[in-house]
């Protein structure tokens, strides 16, 4: 062997021994998931790295949501090795995230090539066609993905939101109880499933099924403060007021806590009901102060059109007045485009709700024309 051959033959060993090296590093640090080190001794390096490295370090800057320089890599391992499926199921999600939904659809199908029953990448192509309303094309690749094993929990929720979606209410109850079976009790999706159920199942008027469904939230995350105020209007809507009380409790301590934020920090709905062609929505204001030397109201009866335009209005308001002359708590008043009415009608805490709900009624057929 002559001195050139010599020198070239060390050469290429020590160049081949130098990138084994490097990839052993490159596969250590990836599953000991040290990304921000890969990144720093590997990202901006030149070097002829393998397809798997390559997808190693687009790895790495996908967990650190750099999507260009992940887009990068993930090219280079396509590139090296274009028989692996993960380059391409992370390019597609790379994609996803950017909103280029359009070329992660290739990405996907580029993955499925490989394995049509890959459920990640089935899932990822759901995605993309979900975000280009295709909704179609999105359920197709969602029900595919679910029926592989090691199916993600994601396919199951969204093949229920796209049903949702299209306002198909029965196959998308049907799509929430599998979710309930299908996916773990501590996501997040569980609870989005169970809070859907009860919507729906007190929608058609099954409220004897959507009480313990709410009461299973209640269990599951004690501070998850809507669904008290469901629980609490499935037992007004079966007229078991007194399994409310605890509830409406809990919510009075959670208001005095300064617990309740958005559309609970000053109220909460404790019954809806349909009246000819308005639904009433009937809510209570947590307010509660006989001392108070000004008007303010607790019980209030949103009468709302097809539209959810509030056309009229029934409210108890706490009265100074009637409270220091005739210890009447609450006067029963309504108003409609300004103006006020008052029923000359009074009530104390310990009211018998159908006798309000009755007189309520009263005033919505005498000033509704």
């Amino acid at each position: 062997m002559n001195k050139i051959q010599i020198l070239l033959f060390t050469f290429y060993s020590l160049l081949s021994f130098g990138q084994n090296k490097s990839a052993d590093e490159i596969k250590s640090l990836y599953e000991n998931k040290q990304y921000d080190k890969i990144i720093d001794q590997y990202g901006s390096k030149a070097g002829d790295y393998s397809s798997d490295s390559y997808y190693q370090i687009g790895f790495a800057y996908y967990m650190k949501e750099d999507d260009n320089n992940s887009l990068k890599f993930m090219d280079l391992s396509i590139e090296k090795d274009p028989k692996k499926i993960a380059p391409y199921f992370i390019k597609g999600s790379t994609l996803n995230y950017m909103g280029k939904y359009e070329d992660a659809v290739k990405a996907f199908e580029n993955a499925l090539k490989i394995n049509p029953n890959d459920p990640q990448s089935l899932s990822g192509l759901g995605d993309s066609y979900y975000n280009l309303k295709k909704n179609e094309l999105a359920l197709d690749s969602y029900k595919k993905a679910i029926e592989q094993e090691n199916a993600s929990e994601r396919p199951y929720s969204m093949i229920a939101q796209i049903y949702s979606d299209l306002d198909n209410k029965d196959k998308a109850l049907e799509a929430y109880y599998n979710v309930k079976l299908k996916v773990s009790k501590d996501s997040d999706s569980y609870i989005n499933a169970l809070f859907n159920i009860g919507l729906m199942e007190s929608f058609k008027e099954n409220y004897a099924k959507a009480e313990p469904v709410f009461l299973e939230i209640i269990e599951l995350n004690p501070k998850d403060y809507h669904a008290y105020a469901k629980v609490i209007q499935t037992y007004y809507r079966q007229k078991n007021y007194d399994k409310a009380k605890p509830y409406r409790s809990k919510l009075y301590e959670a208001y005095q806590k300064g617990e309740l934020t958005g559309d609970l920090k000053d109220m909460f709905c404790f019954d809806q009901f349909k009246w000819k062609n308005y639904n009433v929505l009937v809510f209570e204001r947590y307010e509660d102060d006989e001392k108070k030397k000004s008007i303010y109201d607790k019980h209030i009866f949103y009468v709302r059109d097809d539209k959810s335009n509030t056309v009229f209005r029934v409210q108890t308001e706490f009265s100074p007045i009637a409270m220091e002359l005739e210890k009447t708590k609450y006067m029963l008043c309504a108003s409609k485009d300004g103006t006020h009415y008052n029923s000359g009608l009074g009530f104390n805490d310990n009211f018998d709700y159908e006798v309000l709900k009755s007189a309520a009624i009263k005033m919505m057929e005498r000033h509704i024309k």
